[in-house]
């Protein structure tokens, strides 16, 4: 009986049709993902008028989503650790895409927040499942760059929803934006019958034959056989457990990254939400302020692979330091009067360097966590990043409320950048030394 080390075999695969196939269709889930979230901020003017909302008031009904996707990020985490990711993902795809439906059928803010609330459990569940995926299935020398291909489907999403809304609003009205996410729904069948279950999560539950059968596509060469024993570090004897995240050494970098999550998600959904709104008060037509939304998700779609082809050539972290520095450069120059071009190519660094950095985020957890604590580490981490999502339309809101100039709103959206800067720097620094103190304990071992 030959024993067979699955991390080994993953990690040194070379991608296939296999990869593809997982990142195609969790990219998939992604723009629909993408689009859903991003829907509110295209919607927001329309309603606003509709429904005679204050600023504050819409920030607050923009944060529902949030909260229903910072309580889905913290149950089908943990949840899918348990039950596997494959249901985890079906279960939260079909949650969000129905409650997206059943929202364009909204009579009053209250009805569309409680719609929103579900349609967020779903998003905020779909997330963290999706990456540990990609994660354990992408060869080692990939990672970085396939989870951040597959994460730029969530960009694209968001561009989906801005150039839809500037044709479709005019001639349709806001229901008509929410009553397309059925078409989604016609995915769940190709999910539940392509989509691989986590080899983690079979060996676990003493599935071999499923594992086996899976690894052989990763790497037909292998040839296993009903005879190989499947070999797999941290499959057994841990809890997925939030305390988990804080053993062995984890917790300052546990903490880091949940600031930097923070911060990342406050700045992605406050411009997200408002950007539109900003511009029109600026004075630009609402199928412009569309149009800067589409440039932002396009500069987040190009930042998540670019950030993603450096984190697999430098390290991750470092990455996402300088990202977080640029994002608070750009943002804080949006306010200011440039000629159009020049305010194109801001939103866009803005984008690329604010979305592209969240993706980057979800990358480095899944990287730092081990595989039985995957997706809880994933989960929590994005359930308090939501948090920060939840306040992001709250902080816009409540800055429109007390009339602050333009240039102000933009600095303040871009304080938590220099925040989630430090954190990732803490992050990568006690990295360092967690390596450096390794090899060091392994000599005295040895000696």
């Amino acid at each position: 009986m030959r024993k067979v080390d699955v991390h080994e075999i993953i990690d040194n695969a070379r991608f296939s049709g296999f990869h593809w196939l997982v990142m195609s269709l969790c990219a998939l889930l992604l723009i629909f993902d993408g689009y859903d979230l991003f829907i509110y901020g295209v919607v927001l003017p329309t309603i606003m008028k509709e429904w005679g909302l204050s600023p504050l008031e819409a920030g607050a009904l923009g944060s529902y989503a949030l909260f229903g996707m910072m309580f889905g990020a913290l149950i089908f985490g943990t949840l899918a650790d348990r039950i596997g990711r494959k249901k985890g993902i079906a279960i939260c795809f079909l949650l969000f895409s129905t409650a997206t439906v059943i929202n364009g059928f909204a009579s009053t803010p209250t009805e569309f927040g409680i719609f929103r609330f579900l349609a967020g459990l779903g998003c905020g569940g779909l997330m963290p499942n999706v990456v540990a995926l990609m994660n354990e299935y992408a060869p080692k020398k990939l990672r970085s760059t396939l989870v951040a291909l597959m994460f730029s489907g969530y960009s694209l999403g968001g561009m989906f929803s801005a150039g839809l809304g500037i044709y479709m609003l005019p001639r349709f009205g806001w229901e008509a934006m929410f009553f397309a996410a059925a078409v989604p729904l016609l995915l769940l069948p190709v999910i539940l019958w392509k989509l691989p279950e986590s080899i983690g999560f079979l060996v676990r539950q003493g599935r071999s034959e499923q594992a086996r059968k899976l690894l052989n596509r990763i790497d037909p060469s292998r040839e296993l056989s009903a005879n190989d024993e499947l070999v797999m570090s941290e499959t057994k004897g841990k809890s997925a457990s939030v305390l988990e995240l804080f053993r062995d050494g984890r917790g300052v970098r546990t903490l880091s990254i949940w600031v930097a999550f923070f911060c990342c998600l406050l700045m992605v959904y406050a411009l997200g939400s408002w950007l539109p709104k900003l511009m029109a008060n600026a004075g630009y037509s609402l199928g412009s302020s569309l149009s800067f939304l589409l440039a932002l998700n396009f500069g987040g779609m190009f930042g998540a692979i670019l950030g993603g082809w450096l984190g697999d050539r430098f390290n991750l972290a470092k990455v996402v330091v300088v990202f977080f520095a640029v994002s608070v450069v750009s943002i804080s120059l949006l306010g200011f009067k440039t000629p159009m071009p020049v305010l194109y190519a801001l939103i866009t660094i803005a984008g690329a360097t604010v979305i592209g950095t969240q993706i980057l985020l979800y990358a480095a957890a899944a990287q730092f966590y081990g595989l039985s604590i995957r997706s809880t580490g994933l989960g929590w981490a994005s359930g308090i990043g939501r948090n920060g999502a939840i306040v992001g339309p709250l902080l816009g809101g409540a800055l429109l409320g007390i009339n602050l100039p333009l240039q102000l709103n933009f600095m303040a959206f871009a304080i938590p950048g220099v925040i989630a800067a430090l954190a990732m720097t803490v992050f990568a620094v006690s990295g360092q030394r967690s390596s450096n103190v390794a090899p060091a304990g392994l000599s005295a071992a040895k000696a």
